[in-house]
């Protein structure tokens, strides 16, 4: 069971798709897959942090497309509705916002995890 870490309430991710067609199915069917090499953060951050907000952006795009709360960890089960090989298990997740922001509009927000880069 999830237990919220008091130095971590909140953790942010930014996931990038491949294409906007997984990006429809996830708002459909609230559920999204990541590659493994990430399963293993997003599941440390679900189980130390109050909430897990995921922004999407497909790549390429120049724009996020809206986020999402992570509302379980990442399971072994996989899905072929992505058509994207190399995913990992399914998780599921709960679709806050679905709208097209341009990365102009989050310039000003800067990673200083990531050498102050700007977020996108």
């Amino acid at each position: 069971s999830k237990s919220p870490s008091l130095s971590m309430p909140v953790r942010y991710f930014i996931m990038k798709s491949s294409n906007l067609h997984n990006l429809g199915i996830s708002q459909q069917k609230g559920i999204w897959s990541t590659t493994p090499s990430n399963e293993g953060k997003l599941n440390k951050a679900f189980c130390e942090s109050s909430t897990v907000y995921l922004i999407f952006s497909v790549q390429g795009s120049g724009h996020f497309q809206g986020f999402a709360r992570m509302s379980s960890e990442i399971g072994s089960e996989q899905s072929q509705c992505w058509g994207s090989p190399g995913l990992g298990g399914v998780f599921k997740v709960d679709w806050i916002r679905k709208e097209s922001i341009p990365f102009q509009f989050a310039q000003h927000l800067l990673n200083p995890w990531n050498d102050n880069k700007k977020v996108q």
